[in-house]
C-alpha cells in the first residue's frame, strides 16, 4: 500500500509506469497463457482493464466550451468574421496590429437568455474579471505528465464560479451575453473568446474595481507569427488533436 500510495502522488512516473505494463502485458498475452493456469489467465483481462482505467484517470478529456449537439466535435462550431486564430486585427487608437490569440465562437443556439460557456476541461479558476464585455476567466489546467497549459473564456457573463474553485467540463462558468447586455456594449461582443496558452499568463496586481483579476493575457501583444506560436496553440486543433489522442 505504501508503494502504491507513492505512485499516486507522482502523475508522471504512474503515468510511464502503468503504459508501459499495458504494453508488456499485450506484447506478452500469448506467453502469459501457455505459462500460467486457467485461473490466472482469466483474471489477465481485468487487470488489463484496471490499468486502462488509472491510465484514463490521468488523462485529461477536452471539450468545446459552447453547448454544441456534440462538445467533441467541430461539425457544428462557427466562428465569427474576424474571428479566427492568428488572423491580423487592425491597429487602432492605442493599440498596435496584432494576430488574434483565439478563436471568436458564435452562440450555438438563439439563446439570449442563459446560453451556457463551459470550461474546456478539469481545472482551477486562477483569475477573474467581471467588469462588462471584457469580462474574463483564466483557468490552468495541469496534465497527466505535471505540465500546465491556460484556457481564457472573455466576454462572457453571469459568472458562476470564484477564484481558485475547481471547474468540470460538464458545469457551466459563465454565459453569453443576453440582448440587453449586447445593446449595452455593442453586438460585436455576440460571442466567446477562446484563448489555449502554452505559457503562463501574464501575473497583475488586483486592485478595487477588478479584486480578483490576477492575470492577463498576451492578446495584445502577439505581433509575429513567432509570438503567437511561442505563448498559444489554435484552440480548434488542440481540441482535435486531444480527441484523436483518446479514440
Amino acid at each position: 500500500m505504501k508503494r502504491r500510495s507513492m505512485i499516486m502522488r507522482l502523475p508522471a512516473v504512474r503515468t510511464m509506469l502503468l503504459k508501459c505494463m499495458v504494453l508488456i502485458l499485450g506484447l506478452q498475452a500469448s506467453s502469459l497463457f501457455s505459462q500460467i493456469n486457467h485461473d490466472d489467465a482469466e483474471q489477465i483481462p481485468l487487470f488489463r482493464s484496471d490499468l486502462m482505467t488509472l491510465l484514463r484517470q490521468d488523462e485529461v478529456a477536452w471539450y468545446l466550451p459552447i453547448a454544441a449537439p456534440d462538445r467533441r466535435s467541430l461539425a457544428n462550431v462557427q466562428v465569427t468574421r474576424i474571428g479566427p486564430f492568428g488572423l491580423l486585427r487592425a491597429a487602432r487608437p492605442g493599440i498596435p496590429a496584432h494576430l488574434h490569440t483565439g478563436v471568436d465562437l458564435q452562440r450555438p443556439h438563439d439563446n439570449y437568455v442563459d446560453e451556457p460557456i463551459f470550461p474546456a476541461a478539469k481545472g482551477r479558476v486562477i483569475s477573474l474579471r467581471d467588469d462588462g464585455p471584457y469580462a474574463q476567466i483564466i483557468i490552468r489546467h495541469r496534465l497527466a505528465d505535471s505540465t500546465d497549459l491556460w484556457t481564457v473564456y472573455e466576454h462572457v457573463a453571469g459568472i458562476r464560479v470564484g477564484l481558485h474553485e475547481s471547474v468540470d467540463p460538464q458545469r457551466p462558468i459563465a454565459r453569453f451575453m443576453t440582448r440587453a447586455e449586447l445593446d449595452r456594449y455593442g453586438w460585436q461582443f455576440d460571442h466567446v473568446h477562446f484563448e489555449v496558452m502554452r505559457v503562463k499568463p501574464k501575473p497583475r496586481m488586483p486592485d478595487q474595481t477588478k479584486p480578483f483579476f490576477h492575470f492577463g493575457t498576451y492578446c495584445l501583444v502577439c505581433y509575429t507569427q513567432a509570438d503567437l506560436d511561442e505563448k498559444y496553440y489554435d484552440p480548434l486543433q488542440f481540441l482535435q488533436r486531444q480527441w484523436r489522442e483518446r479514440l
